[in-house]
């Protein structure tokens, strides 16, 4: 592991990347201590402090954790999907919000993602899964619930659809597209929707996963994507003429 002290990159980013690097390369393997921070320090011919910060930064990303006591020290960790899930998402919504991604895009990549997904569930989703989609469904056809709570509900419902087909890198890799793209969605879609509509599309979706239906299921999310776009450019339409 090695870094460029003339390089103008902050020295502490540098030896994290590099060890990052060395487990992304299995050099260094899950559970396997890192040499101490002053041994680290002479490797790399910096700081303890520097070292320490390098250290802060990985554990951040819980690529290694931190044991105190005689046979303490840093360990890789094991990553798992369900800890990298936030950070797939906080990742995708900066994403979405700094890059000014069009409605569209952002609706298109979505729904192509999800139905990527469907005929997998079609297949292996539990009965959990369906009931988490019933409840969900109902929950939407409340009196009284809130935009807000309805948006969570509208997420809950194709998380459940998503995790369906068994996949945790799919799952992983829809993080984004589910609850950050789809927020996004419903914050331009809300006041023009209709729940009733949603709510018939929904049970459509999860009647056809019930029955193994994958085919089905992937022709209501195909409606359910152009009421979407629809009813973003009748808001975007709407506001341009106010």
């Amino acid at each position: 592991m090695k870094i460029d002290p003339k390089s103008s990159a902050d020295l502490s980013a540098q030896i994290a990347k590099a060890i990052r690097d060395a487990i992304i390369a299995g050099d260094l393997i899950v559970d396997e201590r890192l040499p101490s921070e002053a041994e680290l320090a002479e490797q790399f011919d910096v700081s303890r402090p520097t070292v320490r910060e390098a250290l802060k930064r990985l554990a951040a990303q819980s690529l290694i954790r931190t044991q105190r006591g005689a046979f303490g020290g840093a360990f890789v960790n094991r990553l798992r999907y369900e800890e990298a899930y936030g950070q797939q998402v906080t990742t995708s919504t900066l994403l979405l919000s700094m890059n000014e991604v069009s409605f569209d895009v952002a609706c298109e990549a979505r729904y192509a993602l999800e139905r990527a997904c469907t005929p997998l569930s079609a297949q292996r989703r539990s009965p959990d899964h369906l009931a988490t989609m019933r409840a969900e469904i109902h929950r939407q056809g409340q009196p009284g619930l809130s935009d807000e709570s309805f948006c969570a509900s509208d997420v809950a419902f194709h998380r459940a659809l998503v995790d369906g087909a068994g996949n945790p890198v799919m799952s992983y890799q829809l993080a984004g597209a589910v609850e950050a793209m789809q927020p996004l969605m419903n914050m331009i879609t809300f006041t023009a929707r209709s729940r009733e509509a949603i709510v018939g599309l929904h049970t459509r979706i999860a009647d056809a996963l019930e029955a193994s239906d994958g085919a089905a299921a992937e022709s209501a999310l195909h409606e359910l994507e152009a009421y979407t776009k629809t009813l973003a450019r009748d808001v975007m339409a709407a506001r341009t003429r106010g």
